[in-house]
């Protein structure tokens, strides 16, 4: 991956603070849900609770799919994320405590809700495989396909 296309998608992320995610049901249908996320380039964290079906769906399959996006006026100003991800739960200390100060520094009028109860909250961290970064200025529906290397995430 170029490092134009890594800048442009670290960019896009530190931009928003909503994405969709995309998990798959058991019974095979895809189920999406906004939620909030912080990011460290392109490692993306975000809470979800141990007893939501988002949870239950990663447990059993952590491949996910994730959009970023703004609605506008303007067609030719569309810029976005679309990606495909593996999820895994954040176990390393050292690790959520930085994921977590992310999430204070983004969401500084959440920080109450910060103090998570692992037995109700997992914090979770997606790893983007495939990024299509859309960018309509460079015409309608132009996207830019990029693999990523995920262990380096």
């Amino acid at each position: 991956m170029s490092s134009g296309f890594e800048t442009r998608i670290v960019d896009l992320l530190n931009h928003h603070r909503i994405l969709t995610l995309a998990t798959l049901r058991p019974d095979g249908w895809p189920q999406a849900t906004i939620i909030g996320y912080a990011n460290d380039g392109l490692a993306i964290y975000f809470m979800i609770g141990r007893d939501s079906q988002k949870f239950a769906n990663i447990a059993r399959d952590p491949r996910v799919s994730i959009a970023i996006g703004d609605d506008t006026q303007e067609p030719a100003a569309i810029t976005g994320l679309s990606m495909s991800a593996r999820v895994a739960e954040v176990a390393d200390e050292a690790e959520r405590t930085h994921a977590l100060a992310r999430f204070a520094g983004r969401y500084r009028e959440y920080a109450a809700f910060l103090q998570i109860d692992r037995t109700v909250t997992a914090l979770m961290r997606a790893r983007p495989e495939y990024v299509s970064i859309l960018d309509y200025s460079k015409g309608f529906g132009h996207a830019d396909l990029v693999q990523i290397d995920a262990s380096a995430i």
